[in-house]
């Protein structure tokens, strides 16, 4: 074979090369603009991914210019072409190297995504446990609410018990300066005397009388104060329970139901969400009983008073 057959050989494969590279090159180029689209639309979450991709395009843009220097080089030095092609080989592997490297960039942009959709998810489910412990909150203070109200109705009862208390106690009072006043009128009212002792002995025993019901009444006022004093302390007690004792296993069962919903297809790995779930009905169930074990000893008490 002449050298000019061998030479329009190679520039006939130098040139199905080159369309090649162009080919690639024109590929590369629509790849490129489909990742710009596709940059603009996540340009806030996809700083770090732009940034690599566009060093990747200096890359490509530095070694597609090496590559013209190289082809250039490579029709000048037809003569040293067995030289060279070892150089060829290399930048071939290095171009493959590069598309290598844009795949494991796309596979990590969809990870990225997956993970954003995640996370996303894990706020709504946040934000719905939020407000059912704003919902539940709302309910505890409308609860104080009414117990403060009934317990100023308790203290207006209270000191109206106290005032009528005042007033027998004035009237008492009058009562005995009423009896002085009669024994300064004995005197004078010798012939009333036995009438007037008739009197005074039946107001003495209904002053008795109203004396025993008096302190009966105080003894009972006593009591009620007690009563509702234990009756508060207890309502303060339960609520204190509700709020610790309550809430810990419901945030617990909504936690797992959670946890069950992500892993519903996974049988094995439900068993032990479960066997927590059941652990924190059976806490929630012991509370319960404990609560209307409490409220029966509250009642308990009241009648006993």
């Amino acid at each position: 074979m002449s050298y000019s057959h061998k030479t329009k050989e190679f520039k006939f494969i130098l040139h199905r090369a080159e369309e090649t590279n162009a080919t690639a090159l024109i590929v590369a180029n629509k790849e490129l603009l489909f990742q710009n689209q596709q940059k603009e639309a996540r340009a806030a979450e996809l700083a770090i991914a732009n940034e690599e991709l566009i060093f990747q395009n200096l890359e490509k843009e530095k070694r597609a210019a090496e590559l013209v220097i190289a082809n250039i080089e490579l029709a000048f030095q037809n003569q040293e072409k067995e030289k060279r092609a070892a150089e060829l080989v290399i930048a071939n592997i290095e171009l493959a190297f590069q598309n290598h490297e844009k795949e494991d960039r796309a596979a990590e942009l969809l990870i990225a995504n997956k993970e954003l959709i995640y996370q996303n998810e894990e706020k709504e489910n946040r934000a719905a446990e939020l407000i059912i412990a704003n919902n539940e909150l709302i309910f505890q203070n409308e609860e104080k609410e009414n117990r403060a109200a009934e317990l100023i109705v308790a203290n207006i009862e209270l000191a109206f018990q106290n005032e009528e208390k005042e007033n027998r106690a004035a009237e008492l009072a009058i009562a005995n300066i009423e009896l002085a006043f009669q024994n300064h009128e004995k005197e004078d009212r010798a012939a009333e005397l036995l009438i007037a002792n008739n009197e005074l002995v039946f107001q003495n025993e209904e002053k008795e009388k109203r004396a025993v019901e008096l302190n009966l009444a105080y003894r009972e006022l006593k009591k009620a104060d007690e009563y509702l004093k234990e009756y508060v302390k207890g309502l303060e007690e339960m609520m204190y329970m509700t709020s610790q004792d309550v809430r810990r296993p419901v945030a617990n069962i909504i936690g797992l139901t959670n946890i069950i919903n992500d892993f519903i297809n996974s049988p094995a790995q439900l068993k032990k969400p479960i066997k927590y779930l059941k652990q924190s009905a059976v806490e929630l169930d012991l509370f319960l009983n404990e609560l209307t074990a409490f409220i029966g000893n509250l009642e308990k008490k009241g009648k006993s008073q």
